[in-house]
């Protein structure tokens, strides 16, 4: 990957996302620029440009997830306020790069009264002049695109994915499997992709789905996973439960080797119990936020970890030279990611 040009854009990590921000900083040969984070003991902080971004092409780069040392809250608000200090410093245009973009699952009312975070969360990045916001495989894609009055732009995991599984999978046949039939769009898509990149019939499925008052039930398969290797494929891990339920199915119903994708790990701390069952062979994740939860060395030894920051990298470099996004998407061997 040639070097960006160094002139006219300035790249940012806050401090919680630094590791991945480094990564990104090394595949685009653009160095970090640098910045300021300070804690006040009544809990406030503050957080600026240590160098002139007047005109510049400014992307900041901050993961949503709560973790030890702050919470997805607290992340959320110094994001928003360095770009609303970049944007007072007289940024040309702000691009917010979020891997994992907090309170996407909420983007409906499920009950009376229920907020809809998705669209306030929305709502203070325009406030605050962010120009453009990037994220991962959002839970639900439209209601994200609805939400923001400013750019938007999705990236997938999905071709990593395909790469990560067409050496795992050989020769042997596959069925690509959705966890619950609101996911059967993204089983698709991952389907089609892996069927071009492996050039044959990919099969489907999905598991039957049932959630009331926190329980998740049900177990049964529609489609054709017997003597084939289960591919299950969801948006992100949080409990484990949904996917726990669907390798079990799986298993159940003859599926001789059960992986898992899903682009963002979260890892709630029961995770460490529940995806210890045997009906899972590997989980695929990507990097948008660490697995730092994780602690039970039966699912560590079963945790495959799939970068994007190639992926971002390019997405910056396309974004500040005017160069097309489509192709990231592509599956085929022609897309240029790292």
């Amino acid at each position: 990957m040639n070097a960006v040009k160094q002139f006219e854009i300035a790249l940012f990590a806050l401090d919680t996302s630094g590791d991945f921000g480094n990564k990104v900083s090394q595949v685009l040969q653009l160095p970090l620029s640098d910045h300021e984070e300070r804690e006040f003991e009544d809990g406030e902080h503050k957080a600026r440009s240590l160098v002139s971004v007047r005109g510049k092409d400014v992307f900041v780069i901050q993961s949503l997830h709560g973790d030890d040392h702050q919470s997805a809250n607290d992340k959320l608000c110094r994001l928003l306020f360095f770009i609303g200090a970049l944007r007072d410093a007289a940024a040309g245009r702000i691009t917010a790069i979020v891997p994992y973009l907090c309170y996407a699952r909420k983007d409906r009312k499920t009950k009376s009264r229920d907020p809809v975070t998705t669209r306030y969360v929305a709502a203070l990045f325009e406030a605050v002049g962010c120009n453009c916001i990037v994220t991962l495989d959002v839970h639900n894609l439209a209601a994200y695109q609805n939400a923001f009055r400013c750019q938007t732009e999705h990236l997938e995991a999905k071709t990593l994915f395909v790469r990560h599984f067409v050496p795992l999978v050989g020769d042997r046949e596959v069925a690509v499997v959705s966890p619950d039939i609101g996911g059967a769009k993204r089983a698709e898509q991952l389907r089609q992709s892996l069927g071009g990149a492996l050039n044959r019939e990919i099969a489907t499925a999905f598991v039957e789905k049932y959630r009331s008052a926190g329980v998740v039930s049900g177990g049964a398969i529609i489609g054709e996973v017997q003597g084939r290797v289960a591919i299950i494929i969801d948006d992100l891990i949080s409990s484990g439960t949904t996917l726990a339920r669907a390798a079990e199915a799986c298993r159940n119903m003859g599926a001789i080797r059960v992986y898992a994708a899903a682009s963002h790990g979260v890892f709630a701390e029961k995770s460490n119990q529940i995806l210890a069952t045997d009906a899972l062979d590997q989980i695929a994740i990507t990097d948008s936020i660490p697995p730092f939860r994780l602690t039970s060395p039966e699912v560590l030894s079963k945790l495959a970890v799939v970068e994007i920051t190639p992926l971002v990298a390019e997405t910056i470099r396309r974004l500040h030279e005017g160069g097309s996004l489509v192709d990231l998407l592509d599956p085929q061997p022609s897309a240029r990611i790292g």
